[in-house]
C-alpha cells in the first residue's frame, strides 16, 4: 500500500491550497484517514481525521480555515486550506489506517512522504 500527495507548494499569507492524497496498493477497505504537519523545528501535530462514516476532527489552530474530506471510490483524502498564515508552514503527511486483501481484516496505518506548503509573502 502506498500513498502519495499532492498540491503542496508556495501561497501567500491568506491564500488557499488544497492538498490530495491517493491510497493505492491492495486495499480492501480504509478506515480512518488523515493529515498531520511538520514545522521546523517542532514536534509532528494532527491536523485533520476524517473516518469512514466521514465524522471530522479539526486540531484548534485549524478550525474553521481547513475542511478535510474524502473520496473513498478513489482511496483519495484532502485538505482544502483557506486563509493560510504563515504558520501553518509545514511539511504535510497524510495517513491512512488501511485493511488490505488478504490481512485477515487487520488494519496497517500507512504514512505519505509528505508535501512542502510554504505560506509566505
Amino acid at each position: 500500500v502506498q500513498l502519495v500527495e499532492s498540491g503542496g507548494g508556495l501561497v501567500q499569507p491568506g491564500g488557499s491550497l488544497r492538498l490530495s492524497c491517493a491510497a493505492s496498493g491492495s486495499i480492501f477497505s480504509i478506515n480512518v484517514m488523515g493529515w498531520s504537519r511538520r514545522a521546523p523545528g517542532k514536534e509532528r501535530e494532527l491536523v485533520a481525521f476524517i473516518t469512514s462514516g466521514r465524522s471530522t476532527n479539526y486540531a484548534d489552530s485549524v478550525k474553521g480555515r481547513f475542511t478535510i474530506s474524502r473520496d473513498n471510490a478513489k482511496n483519495t483524502v484532502y485538505l482544502q486550506m483557506n486563509s493560510l498564515k504563515r504558520e501553518d508552514t509545514a511539511v504535510y503527511y497524510c495517513n491512512a489506517d488501511v485493511v488490505s486483501l488478504g490481512s485477515g481484516n487487520v488494519p496497517m496505518n500507512y504514512w505519505g512522504q509528505g508535501t512542502q506548503v510554504t505560506v509566505s509573502s
